[in-house]
């Protein structure tokens, strides 16, 4: 069973403060190629999650300019994160839950990494598969 831990090792996650523009938080997610800002404060503590679901949704459908909005403005705040010691089945169930795609990895208020739903393996997905037929046939 992989723990969140194995998934994040040696990750490099994308970190920006909250004010970023919109604009500069795409353009870093594109070079890096990843979905997610992770938003931190002025002690790297995580204080939001900016995607680019956000960018759509909360930008470009509502006519802001992504130069003059800063992640602040329009991040996730406060979003739900997990310790490095959890199974990774546990972060697909939040997503699930939650209705994300990615999930913070956290440990003593340090940013270890992210996890989107890409990281995960078959075995995982099809748990989780079977976990929410039998819970539809209930």
């Amino acid at each position: 069973m992989r723990h969140m831990s194995d998934i994040v090792r040696n990750q490099k996650p994308l970190t920006l403060p909250e004010t970023a523009t919109v604009k500069h938080a795409c353009e870093c997610m594109r070079q890096r190629k990843v979905g997610a800002v992770l938003v931190t404060d002025g002690q790297d503590r995580l204080v939001g999650i900016f995607t680019g679901r956000d960018a759509v949704g909360r930008v470009i459908a509502e006519g802001r300019k992504a130069e003059a909005t800063t992640l602040g403005e329009v991040m996730t705040a406060k979003p739900r994160s997990m310790p490095p010691d959890q199974p990774a089945i546990e972060a697909l169930r939040l997503m699930q839950d939650s209705g994300c795609r990615h999930v913070p990895i956290i440990e003593k208020g340090k940013i270890l990494g992210v996890v989107s739903k890409a990281d995960f393996r078959g075995n995982e997905v099809d748990r989780l598969d079977e976990e929410t037929g039998l819970w539809e046939r209930i």
